[in-house]
């Protein structure tokens, strides 16, 4: 079977590098030049655009993306749509919305061409060994793919879920929840931190996460780093937040859903980007105005 990807960071290639070791006959594209040589040392054809990829196949396309949500995706769906025969296959595998994906399967089905939204998680080292995806589209088409899911994904570690928007809605849902996981993960070894022990919190990820109630891989991560840096000398406070958290908070408020946890994980996700604190010094201010409360300024 000939598959197509388009986008080769380190989730993309190292998905690539997963199906060229199932034996698949994998095409790499990508903008940057300069990954040609890696990527062909790894059984993976590099070609340098989607005009040249579209070439390549020498039976029905499979074209499976892994692009950032947003305008870069839907720049190359409507390329690559506009370049399928009826039959052929659209796979995202990024993060986009999930109504982006519901409405490219419209826009697919309309052409006669199978559109799939797959939810991809693992991380970089599960795109390479075995991933978790969540598939949305239609359900007999996704039978004559479905192979390349038992292929890539660890045992039990693909579901179809439904109808296109489906795979991303779920992965979306599954983001929020991580967030929440990792803000009290964090909260957790804050307190240690402050505590009057003298805590060795390489250790202690290593205990909790043997035969305690919250042993997971999240605990085993935290081992391997604090094992690195047991102060985190070296890292900014700063979390970034690429938006699926964000979306699940909002689908939450659409449906009146409560979701306290999730939804201050990604408010202290926002407050970590503030480095100007601008909210922070009105309060005190007011503090200082009303109460004469102990105000703390900058010093010369």
């Amino acid at each position: 079977m000939e598959i197509g990807i388009i986008g080769l960071g380190k989730m993309g290639l190292n998905l690539a590098e997963n199906m060229a070791n199932q034996e698949y006959k994998v095409f790499g594209m990508d903008t940057d030049l300069t990954l040609k040589e890696e990527v062909n040392v790894k059984n993976i054809e590099f070609v340098e655009t989607i005009e040249k990829l579209m070439s390549k196949f020498t039976k029905r396309k499979i074209i499976w993306m892994m692009l950032p949500a947003g305008e870069i995706t839907e720049s190359v769906f409507q390329k690559v749509k506009r370049q399928l025969q009826p039959g052929d296959y659209i796979i995202d595998g990024g993060n986009a919305h999930f109504e982006d994906s519901k409405r490219r399967g419209k826009e697919c089905e309309k052409e006669n061409l199978h559109f799939f939204d797959v939810g991809t998680s693992g991380g970089v080292s599960g795109a390479l060994n075995g991933a978790c995806m969540m598939v949305g589209g239609d359900e007999n088409a996704f039978s004559q793919i479905e192979n390349i899911f038992k292929s890539v994904n660890v045992k039990d570690g693909y579901l179809y879920a439904g109808p296109s928007g489906s795979g991303h809605y779920l992965k979306m849902v599954h983001n929020g929840v991580e967030y929440g996981m990792m803000q009290s993960i964090g909260e957790g070894f804050n307190i240690l931190e402050h505590a009057e022990y003298d805590y060795d919190m390489a250790k202690v990820a290593k205990v909790w996460n043997n035969g305690s109630v919250i042993r997971s891989w999240l605990m085993e991560l935290a081992f391997d780093f604090f094992s690195e840096d047991a102060n985190l000398d070296d890292i900014e406070g700063v979390i970034h937040s690429s938006g699926e958290g964000q979306w699940t908070v909002q689908e939450a408020l659409k449906l009146q859903i409560p979701v306290p946890v999730i939804a201050q994980s990604l408010m202290t996700r926002y407050s970590s980007m503030d480095k100007d604190k601008y909210g922070e010094k009105v309060v005190s201010s007011l503090r200082y105005a009303f109460g004469g409360h102990t105000i703390k300024r900058k010093e010369d």
